[in-house]
C-alpha cells in the first residue's frame, strides 16, 4: 500500500562522508547513526537509443559527484498514486541505487543486503520512507542497498525488437554494480544478500531461476512470492493490447518515440479493462495482474519451480515465507470487505482454485467458512501463499536449503481490519514502524509488540545476511518446520495445511491464454 511522497534529502555538505566507486567519486551524507550515499547510476538512462534495450554499464564522471537525493523513479501506473509522483521527479535516470553503510571504509568487510521492492511488477520506487535502510544497517550492522529498476510497459511488456524482462535485467545490472563497488562502501562482495517482497520476492524467484545467484548474491529471502509468470504468447497478446490503447503496434519502432508518461497511461487504461479480458488471458486478468516476468527461454528459461526443482539455486540458501491473511490487503482496499458475496466467493473459487473439483474441494475443507473467508483463502493461496510454499519445496528438491516461515501477527491499525495482510512484512524488517505505508498497518504509535516483532525479523535476515542461519531449522516434506512469526515467535509445523493439501499436486507453469 505504498504512494507516500519520497523524503526530504539534506543538501550537500562539503563535509560528508566520499567513497571511490568504480565510476568516480560520491559525496553522501551522515543520517541516523550511518553514512549515506543516494541517486548512484547504475546503469545510463534508458531513454533514447536505449529505449526499451538492455541496460548499458554508467560511464564515468570527474571530480566528486554529489549522492545526498534519491534518483528519479521510473514511469509506472496510477495505483496509489504512483504515478504523479514518479511524473513529479524530473529526469530520466532512472536506474540508480542508494546504500546505507555503518563503516564506508573498504576494508570493513560487513555483510550487504540488497533490497527489490514490489510493486505488481507495475510500481515501486526506491525513495519511499518505508524502505530507508538507517536503521537496519546500523542495528544489524550490515550495508543496505536499494534501488530502482524498470517496472510496467518500459520493464515487462513484450516488445517486438526489444528484449524480454528489462526489469529483471535492470536488477541483474544493479547486483553487479554491487559486486564492483560495494567494497569502498565497507560491504563484502562475497556476502551479499537480496531481499525483496511481492514482486521483489518473485523477481528474486526468477534471479534464482536465471542462475546469477552463484556470482552476484550469496542468499536470498523471498517476501510473499507470487505465483504470476507468463508464456510469451501471453504477454506478446498483453503488449498488442496496451499498444493499441494508443493506436500503435507493440514494436521498439512504434512506442519508442511515445512519452513514458503516456505509455505508462495506455497500461493503467488496459488495466481498468482487464476483467473483460478473464475469459481469454484467465486468472491474471481476474486478479488485474497486466505484466509479469516472461519465460522467454532466453533471460527466464524456465519458471522458478521448475529451476529450482532441477537445482538451479542449491548453492544458494533460501529464506521465503508469506504472511497468513495476503489478500485482506486488497480486500480493505477495494472496499470488499464485509461486502463479499456469496456469487463473489463462488467466483473466485471456480477461477482460482486448482484442479477440475478445486471449487467443491475448497468447500470441503473449509466447511465453517464464510463466503468472505473463501474468497480471500483462494485469493491469498492463488497469488502469493502456496507459490511461496512451493518454492520452499522446490529449492528443497533441488538438493538447496531453505527456511520456512509466515506471518501470523495481527496489524493493529484501523482497528485490526488488515490482519496479517500483504505487506505487513516490509516495516517490520525495516524497522520503520511510524511513517509511510506502516501508519495505517501498525497505528500512528508502534505498540511494544510491533517493536518486538520487529526485533526478531530484523535479527533473523541480518544474522541470514551474516551467516547464512536465520535462527530455524531448514525446511523438509517431512516435518515442514516453519517459523511461525507472532508477537511470541515459535517453529512448527506449517500452519495452513488444509491448503497446503489442497495444492500439493497444483504446477505454478507460466500462465497462457486461457489458462484456467
Amino acid at each position: 500500500m505504498p504512494g507516500t511522497a519520497p523524503q526530504q534529502q539534506p543538501s550537500p555538505s562539503p563535509t560528508g562522508p566520499v567513497v571511490r566507486a568504480a565510476a568516480g567519486a560520491l559525496r553522501g551524507s551522515r543520517e541516523g547513526g550511518v553514512a549515506v550515499f543516494r541517486g548512484i547510476p547504475y546503469a545510463e538512462p534508458p531513454v533514447g537509443a536505449l529505449r526499451f534495450a538492455a541496460p548499458r554499464a554508467v560511464r564515468g564522471w570527474e571530480g566528486t559527484r554529489d549522492a545526498v537525493a534519491y534518483g528519479p523513479p521510473p514511469p509506472q501506473a496510477g495505483v496509489f498514486g504512483m504515478d504523479a509522483l514518479a511524473e513529479a521527479s524530473a529526469g530520466h535516470g532512472w536506474l540508480t541505487v542508494n546504500v546505507w553503510t555503518p563503516d564506508p571504509a573498504p576494508g570493513a568487510g560487513l555483510p550487504v543486503m540488497v533490497w527489490i521492492q514490489g510493486g505488481a511488477y507495475v510500481i515501486g520506487m526506491s525513495g519511499l520512507p518505508e524502505y530507508d535502510g538507517a536503521r537496519l544497517a546500523r542495528e544489524g550492522c550490515v550495508v543496505l542497498v536499494t534501488f530502482n529498476y524498470r517496472v510496467g510497459i518500459e520493464g515487462f511488456a513484450r516488445v517486438e525488437g526489444a528484449p524480454d524482462n528489462r526489469g529483471l535485467l535492470d536488477q541483474v545490472t544493479a547486483l553487479e554494480w554491487v559486486r564492483d563497488n560495494i567494497r569502498a562502501f565497507g560491504g563484502d562482495p562475497d556476502r551479499v544478500t537480496v531481499f525483496g517482497q511481492s514482486a521483489g520476492g518473485g523477481s528474486i524467484a526468477a534471479l534464482l531461476a536465471i542462475g546469477h545467484g552463484g556470482g552476484l548474491f550469496h542468499g536470498a529471502v523471498a517476501q510473499s512470492v507470487p505465483g504470476t509468470f507468463f508464456t510469451p504468447e501471453l504477454a506478446a497478446e498483453v503488449a498488442t493490447a496496451c499498444a493499441s490503447e494508443l493506436g500503435l503496434r507493440p514494436t521498439t519502432g512504434d512506442l519508442a518515440a511515445v512519452d513514458p508518461v503516456l505509455l505508462a497511461a495506455a497500461g493503467d487504461a488496459l488495466t481498468a479493462k482487464l476483467g473483460h479480458w478473464v475469459g481469454r488471458w484467465g486468472r491474471p486478468a481476474y486478479r488485474t495482474i497486466p505484466f509479469a516476468p516472461v519465460v522467454d527461454g532466453a533471460v527466464l528459461p524456465a519458471t522458478p519451480w521448475q529451476a529450482l526443482s532441477a537445482g538451479a539455486a542449491r548453492d544458494v540458501p533460501l529464506v521465503v515465507g508469506h504472511t497468513r491473511a495476503e489478500q485482506r490487503l486488497f480486500t480493505v482496499v477495494e472496499g470488499l470487505l464485509g461486502e463479499v458475496t456469496q456469487e463473489q466467493a463462488s467466483t473466485a473459487l471456480d477461477v482460482l482454485a486448482p484442479g477440475p473439483d478445486g471449487a467443491r474441494r475448497y468447500r470441503d475443507a473449509f466447511p465453517a467458512a464464510s463466503p468472505e473467508e473463501l474468497y480471500e483463502l483462494v485469493n491469498s493461496d492463488w497469488l502469493f501463499r502456496m507459490p511461496s510454499l512451493h518454492l520452499a519445496r522446490a529449492q528443497t528438491e533441488g538438493g538447496g536449503r531453505a527456511h520456512l516461515y509466515e506471518l501470523t501477527w495481527p496489524a493493529p491499525g484501523m482497528n485490526g481490519i488488515f490482519d496479517a495482510c500483504h505487506g505487513l512484512d516490509v516495516p517490520l524488517v525495516f524497522g520503520n514502524l511510524s511513517h509511510g505505508q506502516p501508519a495505517a498497518l501498525l497505528g500512528e504509535t508502534p505498540s511494544p509488540a510491533a517493536e518486538h516483532l520487529s526485533a526478531h525479523l530484523r535479527e533473523a535476515w541480518t544474522a541470514f545476511a551474516a551467516h547464512g542461519d536465520p535462527g530455524w531449522p531448514a525446511y523438509d516434506t517431512t516435518r515442514q518446520l516453519t517459523r511461525i512469526f507472532d508477537e511470541r515467535p515459535t517453529v512448527g509445523p506449517y500452519p495452513e495445511e488444509a491448503a497446503r493439501l489442497l495444492w500439493q499436486d497444483h504446477d505454478f507453469a507460466a500462465l497462457a491464454p486461457t489458462d484456467r
